[in-house]
């Protein structure tokens, strides 16, 4: 970090939390840089185009820029987005108060940059979680009452209270606050706000069990001369009870088809955003493909006044990565662009077959990354489990082959492995083979007598047996590490089926059929498919005309070699 006299011109205003500036105070902070310079640094970030963003100091900068200077003294920081939104919101909060919506507005953003985990905003921010709660609750008012909160025309405690009610009756509550002689204590406020209730109009529940509730305005109606208008319910808790009820049922709902399905209420909306491949917010087709099967992709349904229970699809949860994305899709296409605009049209002959192989070459490393990119299904654990299962299978059927049955035996003696080896099921398996009595042994001589008497094809199914049992209580990374030893191939035991298919979302059903080559096979047909139920989907992956499913096993599926 440089401490340098910079310029006015190429500072920008920055990513500041505080909205409003107060007159009398910045009068007195004008008169003092006036007679005396900045005093103390201002905090700036490089940016495009040679310009320097503020993170922290633009009440100085405002103050120098008003007296005339040309120059300020400042600290010059490399910071990503999400570090210049923590040192701007605690460098704030340190010097003149901020207004609680400000620091509402600043916590919203950081939380975005956590992917929605509040334990760690709060942690960054300093604040405990009831702090940041409170705050968070405030990013339901609407746009006017957090300007008046910002401006000191109403208190805290009436943006808490205003909080609670519908953003469209908000502002007309807000509109009455100001036009009143004199400002309402927040008591009155809390008065009046107790007299509007909840339209049962709007709600996203079953309301037929609302019928006859002595908590229906309705009902109130036909009982009393005076009562709410309309059907209203003045029950918050059961409302709030049923909404949350609704809203789960639409979430488990989507469960099948998203690997993620988040309910995002206010304060949270700038935690998701909408995975687009094109346009300035893009982050390209390739890695379109591998969000898909990212663990934070998926769906949201809505829990902010006024969009209750609105759904939206193929949704990323963690911002920051798609941010990152999006850049190094952009930085790509600029390279690009810039690589052809600065081939020069070669003369006929060596030059221009010298630039085809150089293009061809670099064709072949784009498909080597793209093919070492290639999307896979996050690791669930129903996905781990099966995988271990599929493993476990193979491994058995691997180690009844003679060149490996020995070895394997030995190698689990040599780990101390065999005592897992059950001497009835042993008994139980040589007598099946032999067609003998398992339990006929009866000393250490009898025993070795019957399995000589077995011959030495026999000897070798069991010892691959005695293998095989040893395997069940193997770790999975001793699974891994003899498959690889075996050189499997799960291509030969394995094949698509059902219940694999029915462990997974119906995102992570399109990966898988991606990455198997059937989506390319069946077309348009597919995207037909995806948006009906999941049942049908695997009911037709599996009887696609002309695809041969053999060899072909999920990337996830496979073990590391």
């Amino acid at each position: 970090m440089q401490n340098l006299s910079i310029p006015l011109s190429i500072i920008v205003r920055g990513r500041n939390p505080r909205q409003h500036f107060d007159a009398t105070e910045m009068a007195e902070l004008e008169a003092s840089v006036k007679a005396q310079g900045v005093l103390q640094p201002i905090l700036v970030r490089p940016i495009t185009d040679g310009k320097l963003e503020i993170v922290a100091g633009e009440r100085r900068w405002r103050a120098a820029t008003a007296v005339g200077l040309s120059e300020i003294p400042a600290y010059v920081k490399e910071m990503s987005d999400a570090e210049a939104d923590a040192a701007a919101l605690t460098e704030n909060h340190e010097r003149a108060p901020m207004s609680p919506t400000e620091e509402a507005e600043a916590a919203a953003r950081i939380l975005g940059n956590c992917a929605g985990d509040r334990e760690e905003a709060a942690k960054r921010l300093g604040w405990s979680r009831t702090t940041l709660d409170k705050r968070l609750a405030l990013m339901n008012c609407s746009e006017n009452v957090r300007k008046a909160l910002n401006e000191r025309k109403i208190s805290l405690g009436h943006a808490e209270l205003l909080a609670a009610v519908t953003r469209d009756k908000q502002d007309d509550v807000l509109g009455k606050l100001l036009a009143a002689p004199s400002m309402p204590t927040v008591t009155q406020l809390k008065s009046m706000l107790e007299q509007i209730a909840q339209n049962l109009d709007t709600a996203i529940f079953n309301k037929d069990q609302c019928v006859g509730c002595p908590h229906n305005s309705g009902t109130q109606q036909a009982l009393f001369g005076e009562a709410i208008a309309g059907a209203k319910c003045t029950n918050g808790n059961c409302f709030q009870q049923k909404t949350d009820d609704a809203l789960s049922s639409l979430a488990d709902g989507l469960k099948e088809e998203y690997p993620v399905v988040r309910i995002v209420r206010p304060g949270e909306n700038f935690t998701i955003l909408k995975l687009v491949p094109e346009g300035s917010c893009g982050v390209g087709d390739e890695q379109a493909k591998q969000c898909r099967a990212c663990a934070n992709f998926g769906a949201a349904i809505s829990a902010v006044p006024g969009k209750i229970g609105n759904v939206y699809r193929d949704q990323c949860f963690d911002p920051a990565c798609n941010a990152t994305k999006v850049a190094e899709r952009i930085k790509a296409e600029k390279a690009e662009a810039v690589a052809a605009t600065s081939q020069e049209p070669a003369a006929e002959g060596k030059p221009k077959a010298a630039g085809k192989a150089e293009s061809a070459g670099k064709q072949a490393d784009t498909k080597k990354a793209k093919a070492a990119s290639a999307p896979k299904v996050a690791d669930s654990q129903r996905v781990k489990d099966y995988r271990v299962t599929v493993w476990r299978k193979v491994f058995k059927l691997e180690a009844q082959k003679p060149e490996f049955n020995l070895a394997l035996l030995l190698t689990l003696a040599l780990e101390g492995k065999l005592g897992k080896v059950g001497s009835s099921a042993l008994n139980k398996a040589f007598g099946t083979l032999t067609k003998g009595n398992e339990g006929s042994r009866f000393n250490v001589k009898d025993t070795a007598t019957e399995v000589v008497k077995a011959g030495e094809d026999l000897i070798g199914r069991m010892i691959g047996g005695i293998a095989a049992s040893c395997f069940d209580g193997l770790e999975e990374i001793d699974i891994q590490r003899l498959l690889a030893f075996m050189n499997a191939d799960l291509g030969k035991h394995w094949v698509l089926n059902a219940e694999y298919l029915g462990l997974l979302t119906k995102s992570e059903i399109q990966v898988v059929a991606e990455e198997l080559g059937l989506v390319a096979h069946m077309g348009d047909k597919f995207q037909k498919l995806m948006s009906g139920k999941k049942e049908d989907l695997i009911k037709a992956l599996l009887e696609v005309d002309g695809f041969d499913y053999h060899g072909k096993v999920p990337g996830h599926l496979q073990y590391s070699r």
